[in-house]
């Protein structure tokens, strides 16, 4: 289950929450000014206290005891997630030896996406959390038992693809919210949520590299046998090792798109929830377009490794330092200068530029994914609590559409210009865009003085 998370997360992380310690106090919404290209925009950052409690540290979270199965079911499902999507694709490729179909597998992760947050947000503030975490793994686990059946025609694997699409961002919506109940609205919060990206990140690294592997051993069927478990198990730590928590908001809260309306009349959600989607709307173009560039610049298959891993490493360096060194408030003053300059470094690509400064551009771009962890908790102090879920299903939800959309985007732009031309227009729109977002962020921020 895709956690798009991060501004270069594409691929699914389907942690899984529950618990409950009283983390910090929730920051204030007062604003700070942000630096560089940001320079001119007042601040949007609330200032939390500073003091030893203002930085806990990672291993404050491990140290709550439901995060510790929280985190061992991320693990578990995320394996999971990752091989069926690549045993999948393998196999529609040996049933229909059709590119198209085999690309269109892969794309099935995004697209339902906008479907399952908008109609069914509602039920993650209208059910017990627990139900709904352990539910939606057992969702995915039989969809992908269906999908070993022998007799399992295409047109049903790709239906059970979109099933599992659609129950996704239910699911991280729920994880999100109950984090918060969990570790906190504070700093335990947003270091746990860095936690679970970076597991996320990380799997883009090795996800696909244990896959392949296991597909040496075991046929792609056997592969999805294989996670079928580790949905279950994921389920289980999620029941036994988590408590049972009412309902956020009353049975006859409204739900559809009147539900989701009620959340966007805020403007400060909507504001926060423009500048979770802009940033990776932007950031997956290199990501989409590496392997046409390694073959516009003449390279080899391990430089192309090296263009898909720099935005992965550098988002990982980046929140690995965030939340190690920086306190609170420093990461809520950082969060403007870093989101608006996020794609700057695109612009490296201008040049149409070798593999060693290719990948610094990419690594640069990955590292100012930091902005998440100050982000995350200006939108746990700004979301109602009967709406948290709901609120932060519909974030996840349009991270992941937007990340589609980028790579649709770039796609069809490389068809008309220079794959190094798009990815350094990317970074002239991009920052643009962001740099609106960011307005917007502080005019929101004005009116609720």
């Amino acid at each position: 289950m895709p956690d798009p998370a991060s501004p270069a997360t594409s691929l699914p992380d389907p942690a899984s929450p529950a618990a409950s310690l009283p983390g910090p106090a929730s920051p204030t919404t007062s604003l700070t000014g942000p630096a560089s290209p940001a320079a001119s925009l007042p601040a949007a950052a609330p200032e939390p206290p500073a003091g030893p409690a203002d930085r806990p540290g990672y291993r404050a979270v491990f140290r709550v005891r439901e995060f510790r199965f929280v985190f061992v079911a991320h693990l578990f499902s995320l394996l999971g997630v990752v091989v069926s999507e690549l045993a999948l694709t393998v196999l529609v490729y040996d049933l229909t030896r059709s590119p198209l179909l085999s690309s269109l597998t892969f794309a099935l992760g995004f697209l339902p996406y906008l479907i399952g947050g908008t109609l069914l947000a509602g039920l993650t503030d209208r059910l017990p959390p627990r139900r709904i975490l352990v539910v939606c793994d057992l969702v995915c686990s039989a969809c992908v038992a269906a999908m070993v059946v022998p007799a399992t025609p295409v047109a049903v694997l790709l239906v059970l693809r979109c099933a599992i699409a659609v129950v996704s961002p239910v699911f991280n919506g729920t994880r999100m919210a109950t984090l918060a109940d969990i570790l906190g609205e504070g700093d335990l919060f947003v270091l746990g949520r860095s936690l679970l990206r970076i597991v996320s990140q990380s799997a883009l690294l090795a996800g696909f590299a244990v896959g392949g592997v296991l597909l040496t051993v075991v046929p792609p069927r056997g592969a999805l046998a294989v996670t079928t478990v580790t949905f279950l198990v994921s389920a289980l730590l999620l029941r036994l090792g988590t408590a049972r928590r009412p309902a956020r908001a009353a049975a006859s809260a409204a739900a559809g798109l009147s539900g989701t309306w009620a959340v966007l009349r805020n403007r400060r959600v909507r504001a926060l929830m423009l500048m979770f989607w802009v940033p990776p709307l932007f950031a997956v173009v290199p990501e989409a377009l590496a392997a046409p560039y390694a073959d516009e610049i003449g390279v080899s298959t391990a430089a192309l490794g090296l263009l898909m891993c720099a935005l992965p490493v550098g988002t990982i360096a980046g929140e690995l330092f965030a939340g190690s060194f920086l306190s609170a408030a420093t990461r809520s003053r950082i969060v403007l200068p870093l989101a608006v300059t996020g794609v700057l470094p695109y612009l490296l690509y201008a040049p149409e530029p070798g593999v060693a400064l290719a990948v610094a551009a990419l690594f640069l771009a990955g590292a100012t994914g930091a902005y998440t962890l100050g982000l995350d908790a200006w939108f746990v102090a700004a979301v109602p609590e009967e709406q948290r879920g709901r609120a932060m299903t519909l974030m996840t939800a349009g991270m992941m559409t937007v990340q589609g959309i980028g790579m649709a985007g770039a796609g069809i732009a490389a068809e008309f210009a220079p794959v190094h031309t798009v990815v350094a227009g990317t970074g002239v729109v991009g920052t643009l865009c962001l740099l609106a977002a960011a307005a917007e962020l502080r005019a929101s921020a004005a009116t609720e003085k």
